[in-house]
């Protein structure tokens, strides 16, 4: 009987130990995945506040071609009409013609604000962003990465989430007394503990590998 003890004894604090590594190394692991998810979720906050201004200046240039459209639309329709004077055709002709540029200009700059530079192409980049052309980041490009960053995020969550359970399963396996039901939640915690990591894994490799 004694030998049996010392056996069992013997037995019991080596699944301690072995059990305590793998709970410190799936806490080690699971503060890693919160530090992602955490500069990820910044991201993700900056990148909305980027995409709210992105859209302000859309709409303002918005604003600013109406106004154009609509003072080319007046001055069109009272030479239509017939009500300037004839000494006075030519100077509205071209400011006619300037307006229409600036019409043209102010299209040209929304759509590289909405789709950004490197979509829209050099010739139609129109645009300085701290004294240099090219640099915008279009609306749509920054909603694209909105998308990337929430759907690893999700899947972040989902791996925090698997490791919390797998630290509690490892916590009970270490108090329970029956062999069998032990090495049932050893084994559950250690799954669940694999099955987070790769999900963490895949989600930093998904926002490598979209960005």
């Amino acid at each position: 009987m004694p030998k049996e003890s010392n056996t069992t004894s013997q037995h019991r604090a080596s699944f301690e130990m072995r059990c305590g590594v793998i709970i410190a190394i799936f806490a080690a692991l699971m503060a890693i995945t919160d530090l992602f998810a955490g500069k990820y979720d910044a991201d993700e906050i900056i990148g909305t506040n980027e995409k709210s201004m992105a859209y302000a200046w859309y709409q303002s240039k918005s604003i600013k071609e109406t106004l154009v459209e609509s003072e080319i639309s007046l001055l069109i329709g009272l030479k239509d009409a017939q009500a300037i004077q004839k000494e006075a055709i030519n100077a509205v002709d071209n400011h006619l013609m300037n307006l229409q540029k600036k019409s043209l200009q102010y299209k040209k700059e929304k759509d590289e604000i909405l789709r950004g530079s490197k979509t829209v192409g050099k010739e139609n980049w129109t645009q300085e962003v701290d004294g240099q052309y090219g640099q915008v980041i279009g609306a749509d490009e920054i909603e694209v990465h909105l998308g990337i960053l929430s759907k690893a995020g999700d899947r972040f969550d989902i791996a925090l989430l698997l490791y919390q359970i797998c630290l509690v399963l490892g916590a009970v396996s270490l108090v329970l007394r029956r062999l069998s039901i032990q090495t049932f939640f050893f084994r559950s915690m250690v799954f669940l503990g694999l099955i987070g990591t790769g999900i963490a894994l895949w989600a930093y490799l998904f926002i490598q590998y979209s960005v």
